[in-house]
């Protein structure tokens, strides 16, 4: 398994994902995107130095996607995000390109913080984020709508000191 930069030749698998309810609940985003506004998008943002997006392969199969977005080289943090797609689930996809993406988040870009938003009640996505040593720095009430009610969202936290790449 490994992750690689995401190309536009990906954007049908993200289409895919970006556009599954289920899925896309958990990032409190609306499960709505066309093709062409994915494709837009990634013009747009193709020269953005603020983010990174990766596409989790497993022998050459798109397995999901994880990304470094709002990267912030003035206080050296960003906001990590990850989807694995659900025929994969549990396979632990997710724990391993977390790492990869955390590795390169501070031994690449020399980030001192990684940052997440997950919804309180996610407790598989919190025990894989603990697993990388993510601490709860805080819990913001009713902060995202989604699901038809107000959500209330844990913010984890990981400084570079408390990283163990092994």
């Amino acid at each position: 398994m490994k992750i690689r930069a995401l190309e536009e030749t990906d954007l049908n698998f993200i289409h895919t994902l970006n556009n599954r309810y289920s899925t896309m609940a958990y990032w409190f985003e609306e499960p709505y995107e066309s093709l062409g506004e994915l494709k837009s998008l990634y013009q747009k943002h193709i020269l953005d130095e603020s983010e990174r997006r990766f596409i989790i392969e497993d022998e050459n199969e798109k397995v999901g996607i994880v990304e470094l977005v709002e990267i912030n080289f003035i206080h050296r943090n960003c906001e990590i995000q990850i989807i694995v797609d659900e025929q994969f689930a549990g396979n632990g996809y997710a724990k391993r390109a977390m790492k990869q993406a955390i590795d390169y988040a501070f031994n690449i870009l020399n980030l001192h913080k990684i940052y997440l938003y997950v919804d309180v009640e996610n407790e598989k996505a919190i025990h894989i984020y603990k697993n990388q040593n993510f601490e709860i720095e805080g819990t913001l009430q009713e902060h995202f709508y989604t699901k038809g009610e107000y959500q209330n969202s844990h913010i984890m936290g990981l400084l570079k000191k408390n990283w163990r790449s092994e």
